[in-house]
């Protein structure tokens, strides 16, 4: 899975790095390539936390499918 990040030089050094696709999933790193380390960590915690808000929020009597959308 891919994502494009946001990379922004920050005031105190380094980098400060968004996910626009991943509402408030946002990181920091010294150098660029420890941003973009960080960045891939915080998207996966960030899907992880949604897949267990997910199996939290499941109800059995609803039936869940998957969509696929081209853009």
């Amino acid at each position: 899975m891919k994502f494009n990040v946001v990379l922004q030089e920050s005031e105190d050094g380094g980098y400060d790095v968004t996910v626009p696709a991943l509402d408030g999933c946002c990181t920091q790193g010294n150098t660029m390539e420890e941003a973009l380390q960080n960045a891939k960590e915080a998207i996966t915690c960030y899907l992880e936390g949604l897949e267990k808000l997910n199996e939290i929020k499941a109800n059995p009597e609803l039936t869940i499918k998957e969509v696929e959308v081209a853009i």
